[in-house]
C-alpha cells in the first residue's frame, strides 16, 4: 500500500463569532480559571515511557513551587466544571498527580492526570490551544458519531475529557492476532462503518494511532468499537482519500481482515446501515446540525486549493452541480450531508412499505 502524506502541517484558525455564539448557545464555551498559556511556564520536565521502555513521545513537565500552587488549584476547578457542576467542595479530594506535555502533536496539548485521594480513581482530560477546525470536528463527532463528547471552550483555549480505549495500532499489534473468527469480523465490520463515517463527515488522517478500540464485556461476548480521538483534520485536506481510513498503510492489517472476512455485497449492507443510521441522527439534531453548519458555511478552516481540490473529487463522485459552487469546506460538508440525507432517509428493509 503506497504511503498516504498528509500534504501540508495545518496551521490553527481562530474562533469566528459565529463559531463562538453557536458554542455559548449549547453551554460549551465557559470562562475557565485557567489558559493554555498558563501552562507553558514550565521550568523542566522528563520523559514520560510506556511499560515497555518505549518513548510515549510526551514529556512530564514541572513548575515552580509557587506556579505549582497555583495550577494545582485551576486544573482542579477545571475539572470540577468539566465533570460536574463546578462546585469547589470536593477539591480537597482531588489531586493533580501529572502533567504531562506532547510537542509532536499538531494540537501541542497538556495531559493533565486527576486523582481522587480517598478511592485513588483517577481520570484524565486535555489541555489545548483552542482551533476552530478542530473544534468543528468535536462537535460534528458528539452530533453524528453514537458517542457523546465532553469539551469546553474559553477564549484561546480547548478542554477534552479522554477517550478511554486501546490504541489502534497497539490493538492490531498485540490484541488482533488473539481474536476468534466471531471477534474479527466485528471489529472488520466496525471498521467498514467507522470508514465510512469519517469519509461523510470529512474527518481526516485516521490512521490507527488516531483512534481506539474500545472493547465491552456483553454477557456473552466482547463486544468491539472504534472511536475517532483526534480531529485537527476536520475538513481540512484537498486529497479525497485523507477521509477514508481505509487509505492509510498503517491500516493495512483492518483493510486486510475486512476482505478477508466480507464480500463485496456485505461491505455494501454496512455502507448502507451506517448512511442511514447518519441520517437518523441528522432528524435527531436538526436545529443544532444546521446551526453548526451555517457557522462553517462563512467560516475559513482551509486553502483555498483545497477546497477546490475537493469539491472536484466529490462532484466526480456524486455528479451533484451544487458541489462545484461551493467556496469552502462548511459548504462541501453541508452539501454532502443534505447529499446524503435526500439518497437515505427513506432506506427501508426489503418487505417493509
Amino acid at each position: 500500500m503506497q504511503d498516504l502524506k498528509i500534504s501540508k502541517r495545518k496551521p490553527s484558525y481562530a474562533i469566528s463569532s459565529e463559531l463562538s455564539e453557536y458554542l455559548t448557545e449549547y453551554n460549551r464555551n465557559i470562562k475557565l480559571p485557567i489558559f493554555y498559556d498558563d501552562l507553558l511556564r514550565f521550568q523542566g520536565s522528563i520523559v514520560v515511557y510506556d511499560k515497555e521502555d518505549n518513548d510515549t513521545l510526551w514529556i512530564r513537565v514541572y513548575y515552580n513551587e509557587f506556579d505549582r500552587q497555583e495550577i494545582d488549584v485551576s486544573l482542579k476547578k477545571v475539572y470540577t466544571i468539566l465533570h460536574s457542576d463546578g462546585n469547589e467542595n470536593t477539591l480537597p479530594f482531588l489531586s493533580v498527580d501529572a502533567i504531562d506535555f506532547c510537542s509532536f502533536a499538531n494540537s501541542k496539548p497538556f495531559r493533565i492526570k486527576i486523582r481522587n485521594i480517598l478511592n485513588d480513581n483517577f481520570t484524565y482530560f486535555y489541555i489545548k490551544k483552542a482551533d476552530a477546525s478542530r473544534i468543528y470536528g468535536l462537535e460534528l463527532e458528539h452530533i453524528l458519531s453514537p458517542y457523546n463528547l465532553n469539551f469546553l471552550v474559553y477564549k484561546d483555549t480547548l478542554i477534552e475529557e479522554h477517550i478511554a480505549g486501546i490504541p489502534g495500532d497497539e490493538f492490531i499489534k498485540n490484541f488482533l492476532p488473539k481474536c476468534d473468527k466471531s471477534e474479527r469480523s466485528q471489529i472488520a465490520k466496525e471498521f467498514v462503518k467507522f470508514n465510512e463515517r469519517c469519509m461523510i463527515r470529512l474527518l481526516g488522517d485516521m490512521r490507527s494511532y488516531n483512534y481506539v478500540i474500545v472493547p465491552t464485556h456483553d454477557f456473552d461476548q466482547v463486544v468491539y468499537k472504534i472511536r475517532a480521538i483526534d480531529f485537527d483534520q476536520q475538513s481540512f485536506e484537498g486529497k479525497f482519500n485523507i477521509y477514508r481510513p481505509q487509505f492509510f498503510k498503517e491500516n493495512l492489517k483492518m483493510v486486510e481482515l475486512v476482505s478477508e472476512t466480507f464480500q463485496k455485497l456485505s461491505i455494501d449492507q454496512y455502507k448502507i446501515e451506517e448512511r442511514s443510521i447518519l441520517v437518523k441522527r441528522l432528524k435527531s439534531y436538526s436545529n443544532r446540525i444546521q446551526r453548526l453548519l451555517d457557522c462553517m458555511a462563512v467560516d475559513n478552516i482551509s486553502y483555498d486549493e483545497n477546497v477546490n481540490m475537493l469539491k472536484k473529487t466529490i462532484y466526480s463522485y456524486t455528479q451533484d452541480k451544487k458541489f462545484k459552487k461551493c467556496k469552502n469546506m462548511g459548504e462541501i460538508l453541508k452539501n454532502a450531508l443534505n447529499f446524503l440525507n435526500r439518497n437515505y432517509e427513506d432506506v427501508k428493509p426489503k418487505g417493509y412499505s
